[in-house]
């Protein structure tokens, strides 16, 4: 239960710093971060919390590949694409 606990913790300051560079600021990334997490703070079920974590883990790896397609069309944006 423990070990959950700090994976957890660690999930939240992960997706929180990966927030800052969220490409849309009106979305509020951390506000519905902060509620997610909130929502399921009286999950005590460890394979409930183990399938929660992997749901994080998930939102994680999206959130990292929209930070990156939105850099990358920035980038071809400013230096041109096909000209």
């Amino acid at each position: 239960m423990k070990e959950q606990r700090y994976a957890a913790i660690r999930l939240y300051k992960e997706l929180h710093r990966i927030g800052r560079d969220y490409p849309n600021p009106k979305y509020e990334f951390h506000r519905k971060l902060r509620g997610m997490f909130e929502k399921n703070r009286h999950l005590t079920d460890p394979v409930e919390i183990d399938k929660k974590l992997a749901f994080g883990e998930y939102i994680k790896k999206e959130t990292l590949s929209l930070i990156s397609l939105s850099k990358y069309r920035e980038m071809k944006r400013r230096y041109g694409g096909d000209t």
